[in-house]
């Protein structure tokens, strides 16, 4: 049988319904199986008790939502600032500047407060929001999504 026809009949086992194929012709016989998904099964585990041992299947998890949620930090208290876009997190105009805020630092709103980086273009944002810096949630450095809280004010 033709290579290029043994593989063109592997393909389309592969993308249809077909599990088995099998096919005869004058030069020869093929058989081509389409093998099942591998299934991973639940772990068995064995109690030990002086009469027998029982197999117990494992059942998963249903407390490890209600801990990840318990594991989640808390809202911050106040008005967040957001970035409004996805880029690098810088809280002063240069690696040797000072900050443009501190925590304890009271602001007024339309001040500059970070920059963030986005295709080599520095966007300086500002605080839509007058109070004093309860916290800066981000590192200097740090990569920020579209939405993601920076700056804490009260």
């Amino acid at each position: 049988m033709d290579l290029r026809k043994l593989k063109t009949l592997i393909d389309l086992v592969s993308e249809s319904n077909v599990s088995e194929l099998e096919i005869t012709e004058a030069e020869g016989k093929v058989r081509i199986v389409k093998s099942a998904p591998v299934v991973a099964a639940a772990p068995v585990t064995y109690s030990m008790t002086p009469s027998n041992m029982v197999p117990q299947v494992a059942q998963p998890a249903e407390a490890a939502p209600a801990a990840a949620v318990a594991a989640a930090p808390a809202a911050p208290v106040g008005h967040t600032v957001k970035s409004p876009m996805v880029g690098t997190f810088y809280r002063s105009s240069s690696p040797g500047a000072k900050p443009f805020v501190e925590v304890g630092d009271t602001i007024k709103e339309g001040e500059t407060i970070c920059i963030v980086e986005a295709m080599k273009i520095l966007n300086e944002i500002e605080a839509d929001k007058s109070g004093t810096v309860t916290q800066i949630l981000v590192d200097n450095g740090q990569a920020v999504e579209y939405g993601q809280p920076m700056f804490v004010i009260e």
